[in-house]
């Protein structure tokens, strides 16, 4: 039998730094982009409140859940036990298409650590020092599984929710205090319990917010359970029947194990500027540097290309007629219209004018054109390229070579708290003035003893 050694098993080597990385060990500029990816997802947890989708998970959670308990329901001031809570939490944050990203992952962290790690701090007392560690182990262990996982796992699967489900056990197990024996046999209740596919989106279903909704609550319960002594397979994601082999064609097992405790992914993770898709954001930055740049109104423009890579032609070429808000996220020509008309692809525009007449005249202006240099670079690189046709035989080009919200054109703390004001007045889920408490203390979540509630 072939000996078992951590250079030859990489998930008992990332599962055995989960389960041992200390909250000294984390550099401080890394401790403080996550409390800026904390305060981010906060508010595109609020900003869920409304969505139909959120609403009936939270049915189903007040159903199927006691109405108390110690962890905290975002949208609603309710509480319940932190399987349910982690649930409702999750759905809500990946609504309004706001939350944060990792683009070479491609895989939303946010939307599965944050409220699987904030539910179980809450139920154990933890400290705010334990829950920022947890969520970077969240962080690094999840970047990881997406990048592992690789390109051609994203053409159908979810990645948020597969290696979000995984991600989700890391955290939860390190709040738990799991050793590396049980964090290994968390990922492996984690990993064969992972799912999401992107079929939904050629019929505007709701599935995308139970995809982060069970990645959340599955990892939780796959920390839980290890806890208790449930097995897992040792070799979940890099095994003959793991995850890379019934999920990938070019799964890298190297990058489960990139670099641990040196080179810190959560760092890399980028914040969405506008409210859609992060593969419509290089396009649309590109756009809006072209038409502010020469003053262009939609009624002059014939057509706009957007030089894409290959994943964004995979999740937005279904997208031709999209029938509700969410569908509109995933339509570059509505995205693309909205920036023409109104310099921004907001909450507020999407609400008000996705189907207006303008906007579905200017999608069929609107084509997406393979690029080799830009589906190279990615995902590493998301370039953003248009080429706009004027209607009186005017051509221009527009390029962005880092989004806005990308870690080189990143968000300040200002702009962070002015975008999470702007989706809980959208949302209705807080008032200004408690926006700013929580403000306060989720910047020194470090210093706190407990955590408690973020909303009073």
């Amino acid at each position: 039998m072939e000996e078992t050694t951590m250079d030859n098993h990489p998930s008992k080597t990332l599962a055995t730094f989960a389960a041992t990385l200390q909250f000294d060990s984390i550099p401080d500029a890394v401790v403080r982009r996550a409390e800026d990816l904390l305060l981010d997802w906060f508010g595109s947890a609020l900003a869920g409140k409304s969505g139909r989708p959120v609403q009936t998970i939270a049915s189903f959670a007040r159903q199927m859940g006691p109405a108390d308990g110690q962890s905290e329901i975002l949208i609603s001031r309710g509480s319940s036990t932190p399987l349910f809570a982690a649930m409702v939490n999750a759905a809500s944050s990946h609504f309004a298409e706001q939350d944060d990203v990792h683009n070479g992952s491609v895989f939303h962290p946010a939307a599965v650590v944050f409220p699987a790690a904030l539910a179980v701090a809450q139920s154990l007392g933890s400290s705010g020092r334990e829950l920022l560690e947890a969520s970077v182990v969240g962080y690094e262990v999840g970047i990881r599984v997406g990048e592992f996982l690789g390109r051609s796992h994203y053409r159908i699967f979810h990645t948020t929710g597969t290696a979000g489900t995984v991600a989700a056990a890391a955290a939860v197990g390190r709040l738990l205090k799991l050793t590396p024996a049980q964090m290994l046999h968390a990922f492996g209740s984690a990993g064969t319990q992972a799912a999401g596919l992107w079929e939904f989106l050629r019929d505007a279903a709701d599935s995308k917010q139970l995809h982060t909704a069970k990645a959340a609550a599955d990892g939780l319960m796959a920390a839980y359970l290890a806890q208790e002594g449930y097995t897992g397979a040792q070799r979940i994601l890099e095994g003959a029947q793991g995850m890379g082999a019934g999920m990938s064609t070019d799964a890298d097992p190297a990058r489960l194990t990139d670099r641990l405790g040196e080179r810190w992914a959560l760092a890399e993770t980028s914040f969405k500027f506008h409210a859609s898709c992060r593969h419509t954001h290089p396009a649309a930055d590109a756009l809006l540097q072209v038409v502010t740049e020469h003053q262009l109104r939609p009624e002059q423009i014939a057509r706009v290309t957007a030089h894409v890579h290959q994943g964004a032609i995979d999740v937005l070429g279904p997208v031709t007629d999209p029938q509700t808000v969410h569908q509109a996220k995933f339509s570059m020509g509505t995205v693309l219209g909205l920036i023409a008309q109104f310099q921004n692809a907001g909450m507020k525009e999407f609400d008000e004018a996705f189907n207006d007449v303008g906007i579905r005249a200017f999608r069929d202006k609107v084509g997406m054109e393979l690029d080799q240099e830009i589906d190279t670079a990615y995902p590493a690189r998301w370039i953003g390229r248009v080429t706009v046709e004027t209607v009186d035989g005017q051509r221009y080009e527009g390029r962005v070579d880092e989004p806005k919200g990308d870690p080189g054109n990143t968000l300040s703390r200002e702009e962070l708290e002015q975008k999470a004001l702007r989706l809980a007045d959208f949302s209705k889920a807080a008032t200004a003035e408690e926006m700013r408490s929580a403000f306060e203390r989720l910047w020194n979540i470090a210093e706190v003893a407990q955590v408690g509630a973020l909303l009073r």
